[in-house]
């Protein structure tokens, strides 16, 4: 009979025993995005490498309570989490370390990644306006901060000031401008809301497309699963809406990432970073790109062909590092508009 041991029972075994037992290479990670848009790429390291790839999946903001209850005994090596945002509070709440990597520096460009080489971008997501092909003329649409104007009252639908997307999305519009105007345009675009705030992005995608309001602010990828879904009503949604992309005559629209993190108990510290560089490569960018619907950050990676369609995009060429720096000023701000 075989048996199969993990790694702290081996170390038990060795303990009581004296004896040396071989213990098996393996990376622990705690990951926001769901197994099955994960594993197979993890599947794929270790059929490369050897080393084993243990799993953990949950909530974003979870996972980071997690780390920090865990502390130091946390077996946790990996993280892997979405938002610029929730990557700054792993950094400023210790949960991370830096890693000395040439090839991640290389690969990820500047703007995508920690100055202190404590997190790097995987992917980009997009943030933009979308809207009823059958209710809304293009031509009426230009920038984020004009979603304010009295045209759009009550047609409005997006999802809480407790989503970090929001967040982030705010946080840009500071980066680029004062605060008293940051202000002024989120009020006005509190203030055309079509109904309070409430569900994820795909639900205000589904209140567009049932006539509930006009316009929504989402990110692509929710737009492209229900594109690809094999349900014809979640088809029928997706082709009743198309994508906008704002502020194109100014910084661009807004890009956020998924990303990966060193966590600071981590005990496999160069297995892990080989899993890191991996998840970089251009095999694993191709893969993750397509099967999660997000923008490949590697140069001369091709994006899904369902984004492709949403057509070209000027992107805001804001660093990722100072969306989560005013993380907290874009939050006040939300507060002062009456986002809730």
């Amino acid at each position: 009979m075989l048996l199969s041991f993990s790694k702290s029972s081996l170390l038990v075994v060795a303990l009581i025993t004296g004896v040396a037992v071989p213990v098996q290479a393996a990376v622990d990670v705690y990951s926001s995005r769901k197994e099955a848009l994960v594993k197979p790429l993890f599947d794929q390291f270790t059929q490369a490498t050897g080393v084993q790839v243990n799993l953990v999946t949950g909530k974003d903001d979870a996972l980071l309570k997690r780390l920090q209850v865990e502390g130091d005994a946390s077996p946790a090596d990996l993280l892997i989490t979405a938002d610029a945002a929730r990557l700054h509070r792993a950094k400023t709440g210790g949960l991370i370390q830096a890693v000395d990597s040439d090839l991640l520096r290389q690969v990820i460009p500047a703007q995508w990644r920690d100055s202190d080489n404590q997190w790097f971008g995987l992917t980009s997501r997009a943030r933009p306006i979308i809207y009823a092909t059958d209710r809304v003329d293009p031509a009426n649409l230009s920038t984020y901060e004009a979603l304010a104007d009295s045209q759009w009252q009550g047609r409005i639908c997006v999802r809480s000031s407790s989503n970090v997307y929001n967040q982030s999305l705010v946080a840009s519009m500071l980066a680029a401008g004062d605060m008293s105007n940051v202000l002024e345009s989120v009020t006005g675009l509190v203030n055309n809301f079509a109904r309070p705030p409430a569900g994820g992005d795909t639900d205000q995608l589904r209140a567009v497309a049932a006539g509930q309001c006009d316009v929504a602010l989402a990110n692509t990828y929710y737009l492209a699963r229900l594109a690809r879904s094999d349900k014809p009503e979640d088809q029928a949604v997706a082709n009743s809406l198309s994508v906008f992309w704002p502020n194109q005559d100014g910084r661009g629209a807004h890009f956020n990432i998924s990303g990966v993190a060193l966590t600071k108990s981590a005990n496999s510290q160069a297995e892990a970073q080989q899993l890191m560089e991996f998840m970089v490569s251009r095999q694993a960018q191709d893969w993750y790109a397509q099967v999660n619907n997000e923008y490949p950050l590697v140069a001369d990676v091709a994006v899904a062909d369902v984004l492709a369609a949403f057509g070209n995009a000027k992107a805001d060429t804001v660093s990722m590092q100072t969306l989560g720096d005013l993380n907290k000023k874009a939050l006040m701000v939300m507060d002062m508009a009456g986002w809730r």
